[in-house]
């Protein structure tokens, strides 16, 4: 099996640069595919509405966010194409977040 790794363990979290303080990230995968991670929001996160050039998917894992007036809590799934805004996005209790980004293809 390639690049077996726990998603819950403890070890390979690191600050999630760009985010809210007491964020964190996993990476799953970095390549010329995309880029996978699991996302830790902390309590009372909060982020402003934003775009991204590529499509980005949220499968939240545990607890949950509010983004545009809609809660998605554990198992709700979202898939946000080039351009999309997004958010504004907030949690209460915090939530985990497994968050792909596709590349962008010509």
């Amino acid at each position: 099996m390639k690049n077996l790794m726990n998603l819950y363990e403890n070890a390979d979290w690191e600050k999630a640069e760009g985010y809210p303080k007491g964020t964190f990230k996993k990476d799953l995968r970095d390549d010329k595919f995309g880029k996978t991670i699991l996302l830790k929001l902390p309590e009372n996160f909060q982020m402003k509405p934003h775009s991204h050039i590529t499509t980005e998917q949220h499968l939240v894992l545990e607890g949950e966010y509010v983004s545009s007036g809609k809660t998605y809590k554990s198992g709700c799934y979202q898939i946000f194409n080039p351009g999309d805004e997004h958010g504004p996005f907030e949690s209460k209790k915090g939530a985990l977040i497994l968050v792909i980004w596709d590349v962008l293809t010509k």
